[in-house]
């Protein structure tokens, strides 16, 4: 599964020019290994939503913690922002040293690159990886141009290329047990760690995007568009708040010999709730996937209502090719019922958009969930089965 390409990159790995960069770095790069930062004096900004940010503002500097969200308690990586017109101050916290607004960026995500455009900061971006999956237009056009470089790929990137773009920092997605960054770690140049994903509700995954923001020069552009979001997100919770007729709900489907469904404190187990759903695996208390064997999907969600799935092929997919895969799915109620929902990844935008616009994944779940329930149905993502 290309999840997020999200989920989405992967990590990392190898080779040189370290000599190179005694000259080239621009930044201090030194990873936070302490579990709490101190802050001392400053204005911490207040998140809504997000429990794996902690932002504090003081003169002349932003401390921004994120929180290890595979290690209860611990921090993950403290970031300390200063602007790049200013003077470096002579005493700062320990922590990845940032000149902010960042100017040259290398992406690992295609979800990332979809912000920036929202962000209107996609001039920021000299480098992708996974640039095969990525189908934004803009990002395509500029690589076939020469402007942004084609990096490889996450779980191998082209470490040269990398440094010769002479990057401010690099976004990529951290994963539990991944053993760091390879040579990307000895580059000198901050490695931003994305790990908005495992944030535990939608709202609070978007809400990520205002430390994006901070981080090119857009703060109020980001501020502007989470709340945009929250608002629009939380009037269509409101709209199936009070149905009780809550379809249970089960998630994606086999690859290879297991089945790994999302986590009950996971952004898409939220989803299905705020949606008027009710999750078959919702007592799952992971943020994280959760690899089952079919013999537990079908004890515990076999009688599921409604079943989700995503795949990516170039042509729309029937009941019959979805049973080709696995014969047992006919012994899935929601596949005998013909209530199977599927979204070509392919074909649509769901991991450049739906992390960040968590409002247009709801509107397309609540139109599954409860027909009718809104002036507006929204087929954007998921779209019946073809019989």
């Amino acid at each position: 599964m290309k999840i997020l390409r999200h989920h989405t990159s992967r990590i990392l790995a190898s080779a040189a020019f370290v000599a190179f960069l005694s000259g080239f770095a621009l930044f201090t790069a030194c990873r936070s290994t302490h579990s709490k930062a101190s802050f001392g004096s400053g204005d911490t900004v207040t998140m809504k939503y997000a429990r794996l940010l902690t932002i504090v503002k003081h003169a002349g500097y932003t401390v921004v913690t994120v929180a290890n969200p595979w290690k209860e308690g611990q921090t993950l990586h403290t970031y300390i922002l200063v602007d790049r017109h200013r003077t470096l101050p002579a005493h700062l916290p320990k922590g990845t040293v940032v000149r902010t607004p960042l100017q040259r960026n290398v992406v690992f995500t295609t979800v990332h690159c979809s912000l920036m455009m929202a962000l209107e900061q996609q001039k920021s971006i000299v480098g992708v990886t996974e640039l095969r999956y990525i189908k934004i237009p803009w990002i395509q056009e500029q690589a076939r141009k020469g402007v942004i470089a084609d990096c490889g790929e996450g779980m191998n990137p082209a470490i040269e290329r990398i440094i010769h773009l002479h990057p401010e920092a690099l976004l990529l997605s951290p994963f539990e047990n991944s053993g760091g960054y390879g040579k990307l770690e000895d580059l000198g140049v901050p490695l931003i760690e994305c790990a908005d994903y495992m944030e535990s509700s939608p709202l609070g995954r978007a809400e990520w995007m205002k430390f994006y923001g901070m981080l090119t020069g857009a703060e109020a552009k980001a501020d502007s568009l989470f709340a945009v979001v929250d608002s629009t997100y939380n009037a269509l919770t409101g709209s199936v708040a009070h149905r009780s007729d809550r379809p249970s709900v089960l998630m994606d489907k086999m690859m290879g010999t297991v089945w790994y469904v999302p986590g009950g404190e996971s952004t898409i187990g939220r989803l299905i709730t705020d949606a008027g759903g009710n999750y078959v695996f919702r007592n799952e208390r992971r943020s994280g996937s959760i690899s089952m064997p079919f013999e537990s999907i079908l004890a515990k969600a076999g009688t599921a209502d409604i079943w989700l799935f995503r795949y990516d092929n170039d042509r729309p997919m029937t009941y019959p090719q979805l049973r080709s895969e696995y014969a047992g799915y006919d012994r899935l109620a929601a596949f005998r019922n013909r209530k199977v929902y599927a979204c070509n990844v392919r074909q649509t935008l769901f991991y450049e958009e739906t992390p960040f616009r968590p409002d247009r994944l709801l509107r397309n779940m609540i139109s599954i969930f409860h027909p009718g329930a809104l002036p507006t149905a929204s087929n954007d993502y998921y779209l019946p089965l073809n019989p």
